[in-house]
């Protein structure tokens, strides 16, 4: 079973220091550069959720596997990392350079909900191939930071921000996601949001969320405190599914990542996503994928 790499983990393998000023507990911002990538030095990306956001510029080709997808990148992306994915990068030999910022929710924490962007939202898009013209205007972007993170200056922090919030939005006004448009702040939009983020709150498995805790429309209503009906009906209406729709989908989706990625068992992994029998979930999974879960573990 993977599990969720902090902060300081973070830089321990990464760099092998922690800075003299870290606290995990309060807003942490960082970039790095690595140019040339040689892969001897460049440390490798374990599979693993982190607890803190990500955003990086890839020089080159690779393999990013992303939750239950794989991406093949040809020649460069620009990637946002979040705490409820969990990722890594494959095929790091065909990486030439990188450029990336990280920081923690406490660093926007009073600038709006950072999981409210496309970008960082779990059903979002996280990996943007770009034109050589793009990678160019997004390094500009990085090369700012590089520069002010060095700076002296006593709003350095404020300027930073407003560079990530830079890179965000770049990619927000590209073709490549035009599904994410602005949508009503209403009664539905808000259950929706509540609704996803109850959702997710339990993904991924890992040390921290052994076992889902709610599974069902009834139980989500509940939860939400609103009728079971009224939470189908704002579903159909701001996404299109019923409230199980989605529900299943997501187990499915965490199923796949921990059939493929973790040493879990079947029965284990059954009991994880909240089936009363190894049997449930087989039909499950078997219903959406017309594989057996131990016939999908095998597909390379």
């Amino acid at each position: 079973m993977y599990k969720t790499e902090q902060l300081e983990e973070f830089y321990k393998r990464k760099v092998g220091w922690t800075p003299d000023d870290f606290d995990q507990h309060v807003g942490h911002f960082n970039v790095f550069l690595l140019d040339p990538y040689i892969t001897e030095i460049a440390k490798s990306h374990p599979y693993a959720k982190r607890d803190f956001y990500k955003i990086m510029l890839v020089n080159g080709g690779g393999t990013v596997h992303y939750a239950d997808t794989v991406i093949d990148v040809k020649q460069q992306a620009l990637s946002f990392s979040n705490p409820q994915i969990p990722y890594n990068w494959t095929n790091r030999d065909q990486i030439d350079s990188c450029i990336y910022c990280i920081f923690n929710k406490d660093f926007f924490q009073q600038y709006g909900n950072i999981d409210q962007y496309p970008v960082f939202h779990p059903q979002g898009n996280h990996i943007f191939e770009i034109t050589n013209n793009q990678a160019a205007q997004v390094k500009a972007i990085f090369e700012k930071m590089l520069v002010e993170i060095q700076s002296n200056y006593t709003y350095k922090y404020d300027v930073l921000r407003n560079l990530a919030f830079e890179l965000i939005h770049f990619v927000m006004k590209m073709d490549a996601q035009p599904q994410f448009k602005k949508q009503e702040n209403n009664a539905g939009e808000r259950i929706k949001n509540l609704f996803i983020e109850l959702l997710e709150r339990q993904f991924p498995i890992d040390e921290n969320h052994g076992k889902i805790n709610f599974r069902t429309a009834s139980e989500f209503a509940k939860q939400l405190n609103i009728h079971v009906n009224h939470l189908n009906k704002s579903l159909k209406e701001t996404v299109g599914k019923t409230t199980t729709q989605i529900i299943s989908e997501r187990l499915l989706q965490e199923a796949k990542i921990l059939l493929k990625q973790t040493d879990l068992n079947i029965s284990e992994i059954s009991y994880a996503l909240g089936f009363t029998e190894a049997t449930h979930f087989s039909s499950f999974f078997k219903k959406r994928t017309q594989l057996t879960p131990s016939k999908f573990q095998k597909i390379d």
